[in-house]
């Protein structure tokens, strides 16, 4: 799979002889979308509001840090909210309460690290709506919900959808599966309710995204804490096995910080060797690593938090088409 991830950034021969199984891929994406829309296949409706976070390329754009960012906003508004997502690279299928104590290969480390921030409660499952209904039984008093990823999870119907973009890879070549990254055409931003641009420029009406930290904890002891300037002059190491690990690297090179650069695929399963450098002083991390680090990190690993920044239009716009109640507006 990460070889031909390769190919979908760039236009190779590869691409032409993939073309056909393309087209077959977007006929059936389009008609178990109508088959969905018309009522031929039943989609569930829950009795809060669901909006969901997601994207319409394969790989990781920002949706996790936006889906945080979105229950803060939330809270702060007085709301309730819910967190449901798959439990991607996880082994669990029913649905499943994540805990910040959850084992990463059970709940997926995204979902782990949302129930690490403590925001809200975060339930797993591959069927979403099972998710939902479990997590609303469990906690009545949530009165909102967030998916993280889930766009093309018809049969949830939701409130409000959010499409995330990589500001920097965008759509690749511009094919769907499995001649580019694409699972439903670029036209399907059109059909969304929210763009969110990560990293890059925002067209009009559509959000700018950026990802702000400066400040590191050590794995080992999270009270403890270093900013980016107390690891001058060492001998550093960086690990990340997200979506686009680049974005991670740069982000430290724009801290000061020149760190030896270790990518890893998507949800990659840390071991131990993955950590061993030995010249190293410090070993620099993602969070959504960190989780699977944990059971064998040293002390000298350090996790750089991060949040997302947005303007508040975003936040508006939801509640402006989602009532109290948890209808929509006219």
């Amino acid at each position: 799979m990460q070889w031909l991830e390769q190919h979908w950034y760039r236009t190779t021969l590869l691409h032409f002889i993939l073309l056909p199984v393309s087209f077959i891929f977007r006929m059936l994406a389009a008609t178990r979308r109508a088959l969905y829309r018309n009522g031929i296949l039943t989609s569930v409706k829950l009795p809060v509001p669901i909006i969901v976070v997601g994207n319409i390329t394969v790989g990781g754009s920002g949706k996790t840090p936006l889906t945080l960012w979105l229950a803060q906003q939330l809270i702060d508004s007085g709301w309730h909210p819910g967190i449901i997502s798959r439990g991607y690279g996880g082994t669990t299928i029913s649905p499943l309460a994540v805990h910040a104590s959850s084992s990463p290969d059970e709940a997926g480390d995204e979902a782990v690290l949302m129930a690490q921030r403590k925001l809200c409660p975060v339930w797993i499952g591959r069927d979403r709506v099972g998710a939902a209904r479990a997590l609303l039984q469990a906690h009545p008093e949530c009165d909102i919900l967030l998916s993280d990823d889930g766009l093309q999870h018809y049969r949830l119907q939701r409130d409000f959808e959010i499409v995330v973009v990589d500001g920097i890879r965008r759509f690749g070549n511009g094919f769907l599966l499995p001649a580019g990254p694409l699972r439903e055409p670029i036209s399907r931003l059109t059909q969304v309710d929210a763009v969110v641009i990560h990293g890059g420029m925002a067209a009009q009406n559509q959000h700018s995204m950026q990802l702000y930290g400066e400040s590191f904890y050590n794995l080992l002891n999270p009270n403890t804490s270093a900013h980016a300037a107390d690891f001058y002059g060492q001998r550093l190491h960086s690990i990340a096995g997200i979506g686009h690990p680049q974005r991670f690297f740069s982000h430290l090179n724009r801290l000061g910080l020149k760190a030896q650069a270790h990518p890893f695929p998507d949800h990659h399963r840390f071991t131990p060797a993955d950590l061993d450098y030995t010249d190293a002083d410090a070993i620099l991390m993602t969070e959504k690593d960190a989780v699977k680090c944990t059971a064998f990190a040293n002390e000298k690993c350090w996790v750089l938090r991060v949040d997302a920044q947005l303007d508040s239009l975003l936040t508006q716009q939801i509640l402006e088409k989602v009532t109290p109640d948890g209808r929509k507006t006219a």
